[in-house]
């Protein structure tokens, strides 16, 4: 069997029990570079191959863990349809995942980066990651049939290829009432989906921010929404709701405690008394 059409019904599995395109297209490239690199085929790589892939110099430590598990999850498929007998990935431990910390930018980053940015598009993008916690790809396939103004709620296509509603902020009124009722929000020609990429999103707001001066990437606006939220009083579950986590754990990657928080809280513990 040849490693083009090996990969290609590994695609067609993923998208079968629903993987994101996203994922599917970020393994296929993961595969192809890994069969490049060491020489080998689907039904030919060992242990040693994926050990020596792993331990290039200058990989970092998250690339290195997200390909780990790429090529474990087709490892596992080539076992179950009978392509292999073993799986090259047994008694192989997973490489240690870098810890993960929030990094929201700052209220005056946020406010510097909306006065230098007068394009409506570029604008109307990072609102969507900021006050909705919109991700790249959601903000990517944004409709106006999404926005149901009346009941103040937003449909979002997130990962996986799920739906969400989650509640409309009230500072998105204004922008919603000038953009198309129906279609695509950001559309492109140049793609076949019909609307621009995460990646054009992604460029777009790192663009903006790199005019502002401010040190960041578009992804932090949505850490900047996650530990707002914690800030302003929301407790931590419903924080998780908003930014439609699976586990309260990756919300927790996203909300920084201000230090303030922290001495007011402490300040309240109080010594037991002696009865």
């Amino acid at each position: 069997m040849d490693t083009s059409g090996t990969i290609a019904d590994w695609c067609a599995w993923m998208r079968g029990i629903g993987r994101a395109e996203r994922t599917i297209s970020e393994r296929q490239t993961t595969l192809w570079h890994f069969f490049e690199f060491t020489g080998t085929t689907p039904e030919s790589f060992t242990q040693r191959h994926v050990v020596r892939y792993l331990g290039r110099k200058g990989l970092k430590p998250a690339s290195r863990a997200s390909y780990y598990t790429q090529v474990k999850a087709f490892s596992k498929w080539a076992v179950l349809i009978g392509l292999r007998d073993d799986n090259p990935m047994t008694d192989l431990p997973a490489p240690r995942r870098p810890k993960c910390v929030p990094r929201p930018i700052t209220n005056g980053d946020f406010i510097a980066l909306l006065e230098s940015t007068p394009r409506r598009l570029t604008r109307m993008k990072i609102m969507l990651a900021a006050l909705q916690g919109l991700r790249a790809h959601e903000v990517a396939k944004v409709r106006g049939d999404d926005f149901d103004v009346h009941a103040m709620q937003l449909r979002v296509q997130g990962k996986g290829g799920g739906t969400a509603v989650i509640p409309l902020h009230p500072g998105m009124l204004e922008l919603v009432e000038a953009m198309p009722k129906r279609s695509w929000w950001f559309p492109s020609e140049l793609t076949s989906t019909g609307h621009v990429t995460a990646k054009s999103v992604s460029t777009v707001m790192s663009h903006a921010m790199q005019r502002a001066g401010v040190p960041a990437t578009g992804h932090q606006l949505r850490h900047w929404f996650g530990t707002n939220l914690l800030t302003s009083g929301a407790d931590l579950r419903t924080v998780q709701e908003l930014m439609r986590h699976e586990s309260i754990t990756s919300t927790q990657i996203y909300t920084l405690v201000p230090n303030e928080r922290r001495v007011e809280a402490l300040a309240r513990l109080e010594l037991p008394k002696a009865a």
